[in-house]
């Protein structure tokens, strides 16, 4: 077990610096970059800029520290290294590997695309801890390169990612799949809780389901893609009774690296309308409490999102936490299951039996 902390994201420090318009606007994001990469080599990463929880690993022998988002939406575990000369790096904990006994090199590089920029470097193997947890020879990246000023202001160091292998960049082997390999897990499946209103106690556990978290049962859908952690959604997404979305049944992701609910564009607009929300998805504080829930409908189960889950207030501002995307896979519209959703239930991602179990939080 893990225990994440939960700060300010990204969004709340631009925006109490001043900086958050500006910074929207010289840095533009398309979210579907993530799941649909242009260039075969690279895994591309989400945007950050909404993420709030990351935990703490350390590389090396003897250890060297860093904190880490757990993403399940991508695959591969990457630090910032002293070759790196970004302004990024200069304020990040950075791997110095001549400081590990057990440091392998490689002449084998890395090169990774997000919404807002990118990171490249190369390749090593040394021993990752990961809580109680050794994984030995554990490929990682080593950043040389992470341009703009987008990772400069995040609080966390690097990604570790947790979805298959099949998406890791330059095949390199996940930091789970190892630990599935080497038989340091009890069952090959890990579970997340994500704590709600800022308090504490969020995890990652690997290994093993905590029964304190699923006292409401579990439900167990199988995976449609073993790439990300996807599934089918039924037919429509349901707002007061009424499908408002997905009637022909859509794709999901469950990815604990998006905060936010990423929503079709044609969806969206027709969220914002029901909700009385402005087309940038703000929305009355005092209103935000008389909304509708959302109900997602998968493998024949009612998930509802509650307007506490879904509405955000910083500052006096609510927002509701939707963004657009508008992805068309051969199988349906794709939806993102963020961090929004995620706070809702307790998460199990099954290796085992490739299948996402979700049990309703109190």
């Amino acid at each position: 077990r893990i225990p994440l902390r939960k700060a300010k994201s990204l969004r709340q420090i631009l925006r109490d610096k001043g900086l958050l318009e500006s910074y929207l606007k010289q840095h533009p994001y398309n979210l579907a970059a993530k799941y649909f990469p242009t260039r075969i080599s690279a895994e591309p990463l989400q945007n950050y800029l909404d993420n709030e929880y990351f935990g703490t690993i350390s590389i090396g022998t003897p250890a060297q520290e860093f904190t880490v988002v757990f993403d399940t939406g991508s695959s591969n575990l990457w630090v910032p290294s002293v070759y790196c000369s970004s302004p990024a790096c200069s304020n990040h904990n950075r791997f110095n590997p001549a400081d590990s006994s057990t440091f392998i090199s490689t002449n084998d590089s890395l090169y990774i695309t997000y919404g807002s920029g990118s990171m490249s470097g190369v390749l090593g193997y040394d021993t990752v801890n990961v809580a109680d947890i050794k994984v030995i020879n554990q490929i990682f990246g080593l950043a040389e390169t992470e341009p703009g000023a987008f990772f400069y202001y995040t609080p966390f160091d690097g990604i570790l990612g947790l979805a298959f292998p099949s998406i890791a960049s330059s095949g390199a082997t996940p930091v789970f799949d190892n630990m599935m390999m080497q038989g340091l897990v009890a069952k090959d499946l890990f579970s997340v809780y994500l704590s709600k209103d800022g308090q504490s106690g969020s995890f990652v556990l690997f290994g093993a389901i905590d029964p304190f978290y699923t006292t409401n049962g579990i439900t167990w859908i199988p995976l449609s893609a073993e790439t990300y952690w996807q599934i089918s959604m039924d037919r429509y997404v349901s707002i007061g009774g009424e499908g408002i979305a997905c009637a022909f049944g859509c794709q999901a992701i469950v990815d604990t690296g998006t905060s936010l609910l990423a929503v079709p564009d044609r969806a969206l607009s027709v969220i914002l309308g029901i909700l009385g929300a402005s087309s940038s998805g703000e929305i009355s504080c005092k209103a935000a409490s008389r909304l509708p829930n959302i109900v997602f409908h998968i493998n024949g189960k009612d998930f509802p999102v509650p307007p506490s889950a879904y509405v955000m207030e910083s500052n006096g501002y609510c927002t509701l936490g939707f963004q657009g995307m508008d992805v068309p896979t051969e199988s349906g519209e794709l939806w993102i299951l963020g961090d929004v959703f995620i706070r809702q239930y307790y998460v199990i991602f099954n290796r085992a039996t490739n299948m996402v179990g979700l049990s309703r939080l109190p």
